[in-house]
């Protein structure tokens, strides 16, 4: 994965073709979308968002944060939920500020909900068999980070 993250827009294709193939299928409503990703799988919903695809709400858990294109963000339409560690050593206090900054830049609807005691991957229970520092599954963050998810979607899909 380390070669995508400096390759939006690598990232943004192979994201932009899952969404054609979710548009294309009958019972999906392409005015009603939202996109969701875990790890890479947020990093790559963002990048999505960045490209002007039309979300109504992008929810990335424990993404890193950064781009190379932060001015993309303009193209956002969407409104955007981040949930991070506190203690996630792949996102920094610094990574975190300028996500704000390129957020607010952009003038995006965006939130971000910061969890301690949290560190990488706390939504995948199996975390911790990789024996990698910093990944851990923490069962509060998994929980208030789902009900977060369902708040937004409730409030874009109402």
């Amino acid at each position: 994965m380390t070669p995508l993250y400096g390759d939006p827009e690598r990232v943004r294709n192979i994201a932009s073709a899952g969404l054609e193939v979710l548009l294309a299928q009958p019972r999906v409503d392409p005015s009603q979308v939202a996109a969701i990703g875990y790890c890479f799988g947020g990093t790559l919903v963002l990048e999505l968002a960045r490209s002007g695809a039309d979300l109504k709400a992008v929810i990335a858990l424990h993404p890193v944060l950064t781009t190379t294109r932060p001015e993309d963000s303009a193209n956002i339409v969407g409104k955007v939920l981040v949930c991070v560690g506190a203690d996630d050593p792949f996102i920094d206090v610094e990574q975190r500020m300028a996500f704000e900054t390129e957020m607010r830049a952009a003038g995006v609807d965006w939130r971000m909900n910061l969890y301690g005691g949290a560190k990488h991957s706390f939504t995948y229970a199996g975390a911790e068999q990789w024996a990698v520092p910093g990944l851990e599954y923490h069962q509060p963050t998994d929980q208030r980070s789902w009900r977060a998810m369902l708040g937004l979607l409730d409030e874009v899909f109402s």
